[in-house]
């Protein structure tokens, strides 16, 4: 783990030519199709040579959570180890080496109704506006948050 293009995908390429290994992106802007410049990712001819996973896994337009990483990434250790060979976690997002290391706290799913309903609001109002209301009834979440931040 450490920053973008710090060398971990050059150290596990070294290392998948000594073991037999496969990569695990930990990495969360790898994970979308068509952000290559910028995520450091490796180029197609290295991922060739050896496996790689979670990379290129969805649209940027969608979601991906670090709860869904967590799960995606148990169920490919779980694949790798079965085939016999050793899965390799590379990449920087802390988050998900936390998530992966010690879970995360259950929460309730979010109600695509009320999302739909607080979208509809900001469009008519603008974010920084539910961020003012935010700030009336719960100050200490309006702190943590960024008044643009839609999430």
């Amino acid at each position: 783990m450490g920053p973008t293009a710090s060398g971990k995908s050059a150290l596990a390429l070294a290392l998948a030519e000594r073991f037999p290994v496969e990569i695990v992106s930990v990495d969360s802007a790898q994970v979308y199709r068509g952000l290559d410049i910028g995520t450091a990712k490796p180029p197609p001819a290295l991922r060739a040579r050896v496996p790689h996973h979670l990379i290129d896994v969805c649209d940027p337009a969608e979601a991906y959570s670090a709860a869904r990483f967590r799960e995606d990434a148990l169920r490919l250790i779980g694949e790798i180890r079965a085939r016999g060979r050793i899965p390799l976690l590379a990449g920087g997002t802390m988050l998900y080496f936390r998530a992966l290391e010690r879970g995360l706290s259950p929460l309730p799913a979010a109600d695509p109704g009320v999302r739909a309903e607080l979208e509809a609001e900001a469009a008519r109002r603008g974010w920084p506006a539910l961020h003012a209301e935010l700030a009336r009834v719960d100050p200490a979440a309006a702190a943590r948050i960024h008044p643009n931040d839609p999430q």
